[in-house]
């Protein structure tokens, strides 16, 4: 594998389009509107053939104009017919991107046939012939993609950077950006026009259907990785062009041990983007398959040794057996023990609490410490309190109770046990007749 000058120029100008792509296509993410770079990416087609028969012209600037004017005609259209035709957003995308991008094809075919971009480069890209077409720049050839693909990615982060709160607002709380003076129509159409037009220049590098991997995958990467915008857009673009170094190299250079001289670059790219995000849906550390894992097994483990707890402090209220001391069958025969058939997972949280403390094992029997026991009289005094809110407020019945309660003890915290504790200060006991502690 050789490394050239014209690797280079075709990774930047495969970085720029994915940022470019990246810094729009983040706000389609968090406005629930992937889609929309679809139906633009795949619409801008007729915008080619039609400023080729208005103007006879196959200079790339009057094809560009074209495309992203029908490209922000889409966002238009797909407004209008949202808005007048009832349909749901998604429908409206699939209307107008399918009609346009059959449009578009008739027209490139038949009636355009000299357009200098050919339907399979709208399609699948061509950024490999990125380095062959030159502008002279201050004595230097620079390739027109990069150049082109520059003054967009600035035009967006200019945009971004300059309009950041109106942006943030009228993502997240349209409403509320109104309510302060912030058109968010107009910011909303002014990210549309941002999209149409990032679309089209950066569609001749990774072409019209990957282009939306460019838009989408690096902001859907980033919520998988961050809650906050700035980070979000940060990640969303190192993520781009990251998958575009990567990518390329990838492109030329594992191929040849499988005995294939290389791929194409653009379809690469586009791995390697996926490849990231399903990395991170994997290992993100809040967000993950793992972490959710995690948080799940730690969340059932705490659960049940709260459950363990109060089932040997009950025990211990009514004396049996053996004065409260349970063995671990005992644990799972009680009456309503959560435990009949989980039987590892009361093997483990007797394990924790241990570990922690709180339970003593004496000749195969569980008792309470003295620091078990005053968390169990806390989980005791919560599940009774909530016991008492249902019951007298007829919420629920007295043999329902327990279930109730039982969920909610879990997840109460001190402040909302207090306001308990205050509401029924004068309650010494549960529906029951058994004690709450601490009142």
């Amino acid at each position: 594998m050789f490394w050239t000058t014209l690797d280079s120029w075709i990774v930047l100008a495969a970085a720029l389009a994915g940022a470019s792509c990246a810094l729009t296509g983040s706000f389609l993410v968090l406005r629930k509107m992937s889609m929309m770079g679809d139906a633009i990416s795949h619409a801008v087609l007729p915008g080619i053939a039609i400023a080729f028969i208005l103007t006879a012209s196959r200079g790339s600037g009057v094809m560009f104009v074209g495309a992203a004017l029908v490209g922000v005609l889409t966002a238009v259209l797909v407004e209008v017919i949202r808005k007048y035709g009832n349909l749901e957003q998604g429908a409206s995308m699939g209307v107008v991107f399918t009609v346009l991008f059959a449009i578009g094809l008739i027209l490139i075919e038949q009636a355009a046939r000299h357009v200098d971009i050919h339907p399979d480069h709208v399609l699948f890209g061509a950024v490999e012939m990125v380095p062959l077409y030159t502008v002279s720049v201050a004595g230097l050839a620079i390739p027109r993609g990069v150049l082109v693909l520059a003054v967009v990615f600035l035009i967006n982060l200019t945009v971004v950077t300059v309009l950041f709160k109106e942006l943030r607002l009228a993502t997240f709380d349209p409403a509320l950006a109104t309510t302060l003076g912030i058109n968010a129509r107009a910011i909303h159409y002014l990210l549309m026009t941002l999209v149409a037009v990032t679309t089209v220049a950066a569609f001749e590098v990774v072409g019209s259907i990957l282009v939306i991997a460019m838009l989408i995958v690096p902001g859907a990467t980033a919520h998988l990785l961050t809650r906050r915008l700035l980070p979000f857009l940060v990640v969303s673009v190192l993520t781009a062009v990251l998958a575009a170094g990567v990518g390329h190299l990838a492109a030329i250079g594992i191929p040849p041990h499988f005995g294939y001289e290389d791929v194409v670059s653009a379809g690469s790219i586009a791995t390697v983007l996926g490849l990231c995000f399903f990395t991170a849906f994997i290992l993100a550390p809040e967000q993950g398959i793992l972490a959710r894992a995690w948080n799940r097994v730690r969340l059932q483990l705490a659960i049940a040794m709260q459950d363990v707890l109060g089932l040997l402090a009950r025990s211990e209220e009514r004396s049996r057996p053996a004065a409260g001391n349970l063995s671990r069958s005992d644990l799972r025969g009680l009456d309503r023990s959560p435990f009949a058939l989980r039987g590892r997972t009361l093997h483990l949280a007797l394990l924790l609490l241990a570990a922690r403390g709180m339970v003593l094992r004496e000749n195969g029997r569980y008792r309470l410490t003295e620091r078990g026991n005053e968390a169990a009289q806390g989980l005791l005094r919560t599940h009774r309190l909530w016991e008492r809110f249902f019951f007298d407020d007829g919420q629920v019945e007295l043999g329902d109770l327990h279930p109730a309660a039982d969920y909610l003890e879990h997840y109460t915290d001190d402040r909302l046990q207090a306001d308990l504790a205050g509401r029924f200060a004068r309650e010494k006991t549960d529906p029951r007749g058994n004690r709450i502690p601490g009142l």
